[in-house]
């Protein structure tokens, strides 16, 4: 029997705002399209226009591999206001999907953590996918996004992204 590979991808930033601004601007679901890469042509088909709450479903389109459309939905399974809240894929291009958004209080702003959890699609095949470009694909979109946040919040950290495989 083939073991499902389960990826663990971290990052890390420093942003120099409060953790209410923080939460304000991560809790709407909106922003996610500032802080995704273009070429992921990321639009939200419902779920938005309301802040981020525990049972909240979005349903997006993405064009994440040879720009073909592919419909994505996550649940907001759990969420503490100002603090943390988790996503998790419902139906999209992953076998599983767990993404844990931290805040955490610091000197001068908050410190953003997140901590993602995948496992892809087709077994041993999207193993091998991942080793050539999925994995990498994923690793640029969290590239992108801490670029991202440096650009809209100035004084931002450049983002320490760590990548293990459990």
């Amino acid at each position: 029997m083939v073991s499902i590979g389960m990826h663990r991808l971290t990052t890390r930033q420093f942003l120099p705002i409060s953790v209410e601004e923080a939460w304000d601007f991560f809790s709407i679901p909106e922003n996610l399209n500032r802080l995704t890469p273009e070429d992921m042509s990321f639009e939200i088909l419902s779920g938005g226009g309301e802040r981020t709450f525990a049972g909240h479903v979005i349903c997006y389109t993405v064009r994440p591999l040879l720009n073909i459309p592919m419909r994505w939905v996550t649940e907001i399974v759990e969420s503490e206001d100002g603090k943390y809240f988790i996503d998790e894929q419902r139906f999209g291009p992953y076998r599983f999907w767990h993404h844990l958004h931290r805040f955490t209080p610091a000197d001068g702003g908050v410190w953003m953590d997140d901590v993602l959890h995948y496992v892809l699609p087709a077994g041993p095949i999207g193993e091998l996918m991942g080793a050539l470009m999925l994995n990498k694909k994923v690793d640029g979109i969290f590239t992108y996004r801490g670029e991202a946040l440096k650009r809209i919040f100035p004084g931002a950290s450049e983002a320490e992204q760590h990548r293990q495989k459990t």
